[in-house]
């Protein structure tokens, strides 16, 4: 998992190995590392920050006896990602629900995204990682634009033991939505999942619509799922899902198959929102909880 980012992010340590630190040396150095990022899928003002930050750090640098140019560079470039990937606020999601459960009231949670990321299958992960906690759970099928998408779900809920609230295709998702909140008001449910359709973020009737569901539910917590594999198209989704209905986190999906890793980085400074989890897998266990320190640590180890 982001094998090719871990290799470019050591490419800079190991282009200082044997060298002096000339500014001639810094710059040839700082482009090789620029090109390799934009390759990674870091988005281009993230990466113009992260040249800028270590550009100014090594051009300043002055060694001690036994420092060596590799382990400072690594040491700054580990501080520079740290504070890009740690500026979104941290959200404790079980906190949150138990606070909400003290009042008895269902915690609300709405999925957004768009078509292909792996949504559904996330929620039903989502589910499963609830349940495991004993939290009680309900999910609300407000896609009813996908052909097969409330069976889908449907059938997860069915695996997992969870009641599912639906009603035909064509129906209105946030009135499906708030039937979600009624019943789990009515039944004492702990958490209410709100799976929706996948919509491009270049129709805008179907982003308004999300955006009248946020309204008509006002969830406790939105959170958008990406596919990493799509690299900075990733980013351009958080931004305008940001736009029209705002988010307060993000769920990575097919992360074990990512190599690149950028948009990892590129969406956690540019929206300011925490990575909440990570897919890493198609069973219902291959979720797994996103720390950026951990993140950070296999990356430049």
């Amino acid at each position: 998992m982001f094998e090719r980012l871990r290799k470019v992010l050591s490419s800079i340590p190991d282009a200082l190995r044997y060298r002096q630190l000339s500014q001639k040396d810094i710059e040839k150095t700082l482009r090789e590392f620029e090109l390799e990022l934009l390759e990674c899928d870091v988005a281009q003002e993230v990466v113009e920050k992260i040249v800028e930050k270590l550009r100014l750090e090594l051009s300043n640098a002055k060694f001690e006896k036994g420092v060596e140019p590799t382990e400072f560079a690594r040491d700054k470039l580990r501080e520079i990602l740290s504070g890009l990937m740690s500026e979104g606020t941290k959200v404790d999601i079980f906190t949150l629900i138990d606070s909400k459960k003290k009042k008895g009231e269902p915690f609300i949670i709405l999925f957004l995204g768009i078509n292909g990321t792996g949504k559904t299958t996330t929620v039903a992960k989502f589910a499963n990682m609830l349940k495991n906690k004993g939290y009680s759970v309900a999910i609300a099928a407000a896609d009813t634009h996908r052909a097969g998408a409330i069976e889908q779900i449907t059938e997860h809920a069915s695996r997992l033991g969870i009641k599912v609230i639906s009603q035909k295709y064509g129906s209105d998702p946030a009135a499906v939505a708030r039937d979600g909140v009624t019943y789990s008001r009515k039944h004492r449910i702990d958490v209410l999942l709100i799976d929706t359709a996948g919509r491009m973020q270049t129709n805008q009737n179907l982003m308004q619509e999300m955006s009248k569901i946020v309204k008509v539910v006002n969830p406790d917590l939105k959170i958008l799922v990406v596919d990493s594999l799509t690299g900075n198209d990733a980013v351009s989704q958080a931004k305008l899902f940001n736009q029209y209905t705002g988010f307060d986190g993000v769920i990575l999906t097919k992360a074990d198959a990512d190599s690149k890793g950028g948009s990892a980085i590129s969406i956690a400074y540019i929206t300011k929102r925490p990575i909440l989890f990570i897919g890493t897998g198609q069973s219902y266990d291959d979720m797994t909880e996103f720390n950026y320190k951990a993140f950070l640590d296999a990356l430049l180890k």
